[in-house]
C-alpha cells in the first residue's frame, strides 16, 4: 500500500512521506496542526485511496479508553434476569449479548484490513493515551468478562490526530510515527481552492488570499506590540 495523494486532498511531499512511512513501519501515524489544516480528512482520503474501511472514534473529555475496546452492559444483564421467566434465560447465560464491542474490538476482528481514525485525541484526559499504551502498541487487548483475549487479524492502519491542547506523554509519543501540518503556504492554498472551486476568477483568488494572509500578520504584530508594552511597564515598574 502507498498513498500518491487524491483529487480531493492536496497532500505535500513531505505529508504523503509520513504517510507512507507509518504504513511501512506499521505503526500509528500522529498528525498535529492547526484546526482547519486537514487533518481529519486526511484519514478519509488515505482510507478511499486505499480503498479501506475507516472506523471512527471522535474523542470528547467524557471519552474513556475503555469505550474504544469494549464496554459491559451489567444493567442490561439484571433486568433481562428478572425477566428470565420468559424465554428460560437463555439470552442471560451468555455473557456475549451484553459486550458492546467498541471502535478497536470492531477493527482488530475485522475480516479484512481496516483503517482506524482516533479523532482529537488531546480532548480526553491526560490519562486517556496512557490507557492505550498497549493496545496500540502490541494489538491486543484482553476481555475480562468473557475471558478472552481479542488480537488484531489484520493490524490497522491508525490515524491519530490533535489540535495540541495538551501534551502527550513520551511513552505514547514513541509509538507513533509523528508529522506536524504546517499552515499552507500561498502556492499550496491556491491548489486547494482550484480543488473546491474550480474556475474561480484569478482576480478574485488573488484578492481574497491577499486579505486572508494579512490578517494574521496584523494579529501578530498587535499582539508582540503588546507584549513589549508590558515588558516595559514591568521594567518600569521593577525600577521604582
Amino acid at each position: 500500500m502507498k498513498f500518491k495523494g487524491s483529487d480531493n486532498y492536496v497532500a505535500t511531499q513531505d505529508l504523503m512521506l509520513a504517510v507512507n512511512a507509518a504504513i511501512t513501519l506499521k505503526r500509528p501515524l500522529l498528525v498535529k496542526g492547526e484546526p482547519g489544516t486537514g487533518k481529519t480528512m486526511l484519514a478519509e482520503e488515505v482510507a478511499q485511496a486505499l480503498e479501506l474501511p475507516l472506523l471512527q472514534w471522535h474523542i470528547k473529555s467524557t471519552t474513556k479508553a475503555q469505550q474504544g475496546l469494549y464496554e459491559y452492559d451489567a444493567v442490561s444483564r439484571l433486568r433481562d434476569s428478572q425477566l428470565a421467566d420468559v424465554d428460560g434465560g437463555e439470552r442471560v447465560k451468555n455473557i456475549h449479548n451484553y459486550i458492546l464491542k467498541g471502535v478497536l474490538w470492531q477493527a482488530f476482528t475485522a475480516e479484512e484490513p481496516v483503517a482506524l481514525l482516533i479523532d482529537e485525541i488531546d480532548k480526553a484526559d491526560i490519562e486517556f493515551p496512557n490507557d492505550l499504551l498497549r493496545e496500540i502498541d502490541r494489538m491486543e487487548f484482553y476481555c475480562y468478562e468473557t475471558r478472552e483475549l481479542i488480537r488484531a487479524k489484520h493490524r490497522p492502519l491508525v490515524f491519530i490526530t490533535s489540535n495540541n491542547e495538551k501534551e502527550l506523554p513520551d511513552a505514547f509519543l514513541r509509538r507513533c510515527f509523528f508529522h506536524y501540518i504546517k499552515f499552507p503556504d500561498t502556492t499550496t492554498m491556491k491548489q486547494i481552492v482550484d480543488v473546491h472551486f474550480p474556475g474561480l476568477k484569478q482576480e478574485l483568488l488573488t484578492a481574497a488570499m491577499k486579505t486572508f494572509y494579512d490578517v494574521p500578520k496584523t494579529f501578530r504584530s498587535k499582539r508582540c506590540k503588546a507584549r513589549k508594552t508590558r515588558w516595559q511597564c514591568h521594567r518600569w515598574s521593577a525600577r521604582c
